[in-house]
């Protein structure tokens, strides 16, 4: 029983390290999956874009929530000669940017909204290439309710509507639907090559 005890113990005080082959192993995996990865992380244009997107999204569904739960209008106004856009209070029967303009400290504005060719560090390329919600208006009305009307004073359903956003050679429809409001959001195809 004692020299199978002191067999135990010997190989218990010569712990086994790793050979030459086994780090070799693991060096050529983890360079292989660098090689992978850093590629992916080097072209971050396409994810300030994806922000872009992410934020005029979110500012539609806060206007659509916003009117509901103060049971007040609010519209969401895109100009896309100035790659911008703004989210606005209506408390009468014009839309008025610069006194409705909702505050927001924590944009880096304080404005809520956004002016992609300004915080071009946060949103890369990103431009508007389009918004249009029916007879050529460029302003996205929400009732009390929260569903989009077609004038900031009127009752009468708003038909949805499209915007266009682009950047880093791909391009997105963010679609509203009328009478919901509910916003989706679609890749567009490239475009074939000849």
């Amino acid at each position: 029983m004692t020299r199978h005890l002191a067999t135990v113990t010997r190989s218990r005080s010569h712990p086994r390290g790793y050979t030459l082959i086994e780090v070799l192993v693991l060096v050529v995996i983890m360079g292989i999956a660098g090689a992978m990865v850093i590629p992916a992380l080097g072209d971050t244009h396409i994810l300030r874009v994806q922000a872009a997107l992410r934020t005029i999204v979110a500012d539609i569904t806060f206007a659509q929530a916003d009117a509901a739960a103060f049971q007040e209008r609010r519209a969401v106004v895109f100009d896309v000669n100035t790659n911008s856009y703004r989210v606005i209070q209506v408390p009468g029967n014009t839309l008025d940017i610069a006194a409705n303009t909702i505050h927001d400290p924590t944009r880096p504005f304080g404005l809520m909204g956004a002016d992609f060719t300004q915080d071009e560090a946060r949103y890369g390329d990103a431009r508007l290439i389009s918004a249009n919600f029916g007879n050529g208006s460029n302003a996205l009305i929400f009732d009390a309710l929260g569903g989009p009307v077609s004038t900031p004073d009127g009752n009468t359903p708003g038909p949805g509507g499209i915007i266009g956003l682009g950047g880093s050679g791909a391009t997105w429809t963010i679609s509203v639907e009328a009478f919901t409001g509910r916003v989706t959001v679609a890749q567009d195809a490239p475009a074939a090559t000849p």
